[in-house]
């Protein structure tokens, strides 16, 4: 049958993590025909070398519209706060345009680094009005080629507690917005802020993507009710809670509840590596705590993860380059993972973000868009370890970048 079909392409001798041998895989009109050993026929070749192949990076919460901004701040706010204030200021007096160029800065540089698939949250209030928002829109067109751009509206600095933030957000919902936030330890109503998000989440059929519990005190929560509101609305599968660093303040029996009560209810939970290490414990004169939920322990335990970027270059994090396989080892160094866990770390730049996004069609499988990266590297397990080349990306079959391997010029050569 394979051979019958026209092809528009094949990847030779390519290596997936689920082949014990390289592959061929066929590519016709943007999407995997065939994966066998070896396809029998004519069609332009790109040759893989028995390099590893992987499904496109998926960065499961970044936020474009605030990103690039140390030139305008600094980098000395040390507090979540002090950087939402911070921040809060600037906004006033972005345009669409600045926002379009900081936004697209940033996303050629994640999909040079591999990323196929994005969930940018994008700030709506009375500030900013929706001039993020219509940033972020045309940001969503002009990279189609490359990338796939989820917009999460959602109001960073409260609702009920902030007239014409409500108004704002349906309108967003009304023109685009794939996807709803909300931030309700930043609301002087934290319930209401949440039940208001979730009843704006059914009425327009949209998953639900939280910044939660974002400090380092275990004596209270959000993460019950919004469990709670989950299950009520049987809206399992689809919400998802960011940072959610009390996690890594709990006790072993506390956690274990925990970690029952999102499997039970379905709700994911992304952990933001170098935005969650930057502002936690910075108060610490010494032995100063993590403050990093341990993601892949929760998805060995049923709880769908991820691990993604947030921030870059900005008050919040006042580093990054949008490469999730060095958020990806980042995050292996600081949760003490093990060899043995190293496969699940790459699950969670990979395979777990796109089942949090609900992304049905993701994955080297026949019938799937062909959105593939190429890794210098012969061995998946050591993909996050070794932090290897990303050598080409493709989207829909189509090549978006390549990077040349450098050369080593020694005396002899």
């Amino acid at each position: 049958m394979t051979t019958q079909t026209v092809f528009d392409l094949i990847f030779r001798n390519a290596l997936l993590r689920s082949s014990a041998a390289p592959v061929d895989i066929g590519v016709a009109r943007g999407r995997i025909a065939a994966i066998e050993p070896r396809l029998a026929c004519e069609a332009p070749e790109v040759a893989i070398g028995g390099h590893l192949v992987l499904p496109g990076f998926v960065d499961s919460h970044i936020h474009l519209d605030k990103a690039c901004l140390l030139d305008r701040c600094g980098h000395d706010h040390g507090s979540l706060g002090q950087a939402i204030r911070a921040v809060s200021a600037m906004k006033r007096e972005f345009t669409i345009e600045d926002v379009h160029a900081r936004g697209a800065k940033v996303l050629e540089r994640a999909v040079m680094h591999g990323t196929t698939h994005m969930r940018t949250h994008v700030e709506i209030d009375p500030r900013i009005g929706l001039r993020s928002f219509e940033a972020m829109k045309a940001l969503k067109l002009d990279y189609a080629w490359a990338i796939d751009l989820s917009l999460c509206v959602f109001p960073q600095e409260g609702l009920t507690n902030d007239p014409g933030a409500e108004e704002l957000l349906i309108q967003a919902l009304r023109d685009g917005g794939d996807v709803i936030g909300g931030c309700p330890y930043t609301d002087t109503d934290p319930n209401a802020h949440l039940a208001r998000i979730f009843d704006l989440a059914q009425e327009f059929d949209v998953d639900v993507d939280l910044h939660l519990d974002f400090d380092l005190d275990p004596s209270w929560c959000h993460l019950d009710e919004v469990c709670r509101q989950t299950e009520r609305r049987n809206y399992q599968g689809r919400v998802a809670v960011g940072h959610a660093t009390k996690l890594s303040a709990l006790p072993p029996e506390r956690m274990k509840a925990a970690t029952a009560q999102l499997a039970r209810a379905g709700v994911a939970v992304t952990v933001l590596p170098a935005t969650d290490l930057y502002l936690m414990g910075r108060e610490a004169t010494h032995n100063a705590p993590r403050g990093l939920t341990l993601a892949h322990k929760l998805a060995g335990d049923g709880v769908v993860c991820s691990v993604a970027t947030n921030n870059v270059l900005n008050p919040f994090t006042p580093f990054g380059d949008a490469s999730l396989l060095r958020i990806a080892n980042f995050y292996a160094n600081v949760a003490h993972a093990s060899v043995s866990d190293f496969d699940t770390c790459l699950d969670l730049v990979t395979d777990l973000p796109a089942r949090l996004m609900n992304l049905g069609d993701y994955g080297i499988k026949v019938g799937n868009p062909a959105d593939l990266v190429v890794l210098d590297t012969q061995d998946s397990r050591f993909a996050v370890a070794e932090l290897p080349d990303i050598m080409m990306g493709f989207k829909r079959g189509r090549r978006t970048f390549e990077r040349q391997r450098p050369t080593l010029f020694s005396p002899k050569s």
